[in-house]
């Protein structure tokens, strides 16, 4: 068993989780509201066809969970980080970059005494992000 970080956004889910296909080489899946079966499209009155119902991407070993809100009213993420770790400092740095890009550091990327990269952001689509090499300094 694996907990799975679950994302809303108010309408670009599919922007989102297509940036971290990109970022992390794997196709996001990804449902829009219009294959859902027709009753329950009956039930949801005004949300877009295109809006995402429901998305997923794999990191490594992990998912990432994620779908349009349908009140388009989804706050700011507060209160956790999506944590990754990976496995050297080059990749640590490629993916920081990216994630970056657009969006807000709130702590830089940086070594600190048990490992050697770390460093806090929120991204262009407001997700906080928690980026880290795994291997400890020698």
């Amino acid at each position: 068993m694996q907990p799975v970080p679950y994302l809303f956004f108010n309408g670009n889910c599919r922007e989102a989780m297509t940036h971290y296909g990109v970022i992390f080489g794997n196709e996001p899946e990804i449902m829009p509201f219009e294959d859902m079966p027709d009753d329950v499209q009956a039930e949801m009155p005004g949300v877009p066809d295109d809006a995402v119902m429901h998305a997923s991407v794999a990191i490594g070993d992990g998912m990432l969970f994620a779908c349009d809100d349908s009140s388009g009213q989804v706050p700011e993420m507060a209160g956790s980080d999506v944590c990754i770790a990976l496995p050297d400092e080059a990749e640590t740095q490629r993916v920081w970059d990216a994630l970056a890009q657009g969006g807000d550091v709130r702590m830089p990327l940086s070594a600190v005494f048990w490992t050697p990269l770390y460093g806090l952001l929120s991204d262009k689509y407001g997700v906080r992000w928690m980026i880290m090499t795994t291997s400890n300094h020698e």
